[in-house]
């Protein structure tokens, strides 16, 4: 891809690599919508960085960085709003996630938010256990011990799918 004028380059990176990235982020944020939110803001954050983006071996592999970790912004954000409303009120009625039938896609969105973060960026990804700690700026014990738990939880949700079909 070339680096000539800014704008030019944000839009030919986004061409290249949009529904790419809005299909990893939708992984680690369990849904397509918030997925194409983030993917959007990351690449608002981009034009204004684009002089320094544009000489890293990958500005994608930027974009989709900024992306997982709004994901995780805006999971914590609510987890705050969460509290408080709790503090201040009943607490929300939430129904179990529904489907006919639950596939990898499901499973994963039925891990909480950190086990999903482990499990797109070291297997999906490829990226290993200390630069996914470093990513998502936590110890390397913590992303081993969350994808131990995610990978006994998706054992036992891939097992119970199967014997449900």
């Amino acid at each position: 891809m070339g680096r000539s004028t800014g704008s030019d380059a944000v839009s030919d990176l986004y061409a290249a690599s949009y529904a790419r990235l809005v299909g990893v982020v939708a992984l680690v944020a369990g849904g397509r919508a918030e997925a194409e939110e983030c993917v959007q803001e990351a690449f608002v954050r981009l034009l204004g960085r684009w002089e320094r983006v544009s000489r890293l071996e990958s500005p994608e592999v930027w974009v989709r960085t900024v992306a997982i970790r709004l994901v995780a912004n805006r999971r914590r954000n609510a987890r705050s709003a969460l509290r408080a409303l709790l503090r201040h009120g009943p607490p929300v009625d939430a129904s179990p996630p529904s489907g006919d039938r639950v596939d990898l896609t499901a499973a994963l969105r039925r891990l909480p938010v950190g086990q999903r973060q482990v499990v797109v960026m070291h297997h999906l990804l490829g990226y290993g256990v200390e630069q996914t700690a470093e990513l998502l700026d936590v110890a390397p014990g913590t992303v081993k011990s969350r994808l131990s738990r995610a990978r006994s939880a998706l054992a036992g949700l891939l097992r119970e799918e199967a014997s449900n079909v």
